[in-house]
């Protein structure tokens, strides 16, 4: 460590006296920096310049999970604590959105259904459970509201509604016919939702009780039972909101942003 730290600052402070301050010889030094270096060392310094080359790519975006991810299919094999022991050596932080916004409801007087999904997040066929949550977009000229529908088979959007209003009609409504459009389904699909005025109302009941779907409703207050869909949402807004400071209230270029980003079929 002390001549790791002698050649970082040998820029800075003169050889000799830094030695003499760390209690090391000079030859001993020069020796270890003769050495050839060895291989895991020059990997180590690879994957220390994919972090930083990821990092800046992301627009200062990703953490430590999305750049491990990358890396790992990048062909390197890394832990995520390692990966964020060496941002904290450089100093990379993701940037996050301050910003917060009440999109969910849940003081009505709606009927509220049971837990049925109870946090199993894998489907081994189409259409068997999906799950949807509404967000917003924050612009300049004031928020938009997101509405997502995804298949848990593959994680794909199947169904969306960006609006500037938070009625049933604008969200979750539009987002279902927008999915029962994209996705045929049989009697019995598990349709996962918070429980958000936009999901309890009668008016959205009925419509998706009438295709035979089973509904679930996450626990008051608990984000963890609708995970997929609140990942989702940090992911885009991550990758593609926070820090851009050119978001404007103008439906048409989100959307199409939107869907360059994150296909559905």
């Amino acid at each position: 460590m002390k001549y790791e730290f002698i050649k970082s600052h040998e820029y800075l402070f003169p050889i000799e006296k830094m030695c003499k301050v760390l209690k090391v010889g000079c030859s001993s030094y020069f020796k270890w920096k003769s050495r050839p270096i060895s291989k895991q060392l020059l990997l180590k310094e690879k994957i220390k310049q994919e972090i930083i080359s990821i990092y800046f790519a992301s627009k200062q975006r990703y953490g430590s999970p999305r750049i491990t991810f990358e890396l790992n299919v990048l062909g390197y094999k890394i832990s995520r604590i390692t990966v964020a022991k060496y941002m904290k050596e450089f100093g990379l932080r993701s940037k996050l959105s301050k910003k917060f916004k009440v999109t969910t409801n849940s003081k009505h007087s709606y009927l509220v259904v049971e837990n049925v999904l109870d946090r199993n997040f894998e489907a081994k066929e189409p259409s068997k459970v999906w799950v949807s949550d509404i967000t917003y977009i924050h612009t300049k000229e004031g928020f938009l509201y997101l509405t997502t529908i995804i298949d848990l088979y593959d994680r794909k959007i199947i169904g969306w509604s960006l609006n500037n209003g938070m009625s049933t009609k604008e969200t979750s409504i539009a987002a279902w016919k927008m999915a029962v459009r994209n996705r045929k389904f049989d009697k019995g699909l598990i349709f996962h939702s918070d429980r958000g005025v936009q999901y309890a109302n009668r008016k959205f009941a009925k419509m998706v009780e009438s295709y035979g779907v089973i509904r679930s409703m996450s626990r008051k207050g608990n984000c963890w039972d609708n995970a997929v869909a609140e990942s989702f949402f940090k992911s885009l807004k991550t990758e593609l909101i926070y820090g851009n400071k050119l978001i404007k209230k103008e439906k048409m270029e989100l959307v199409y942003v939107f869907k360059r980003k994150w296909t559905f079929s």
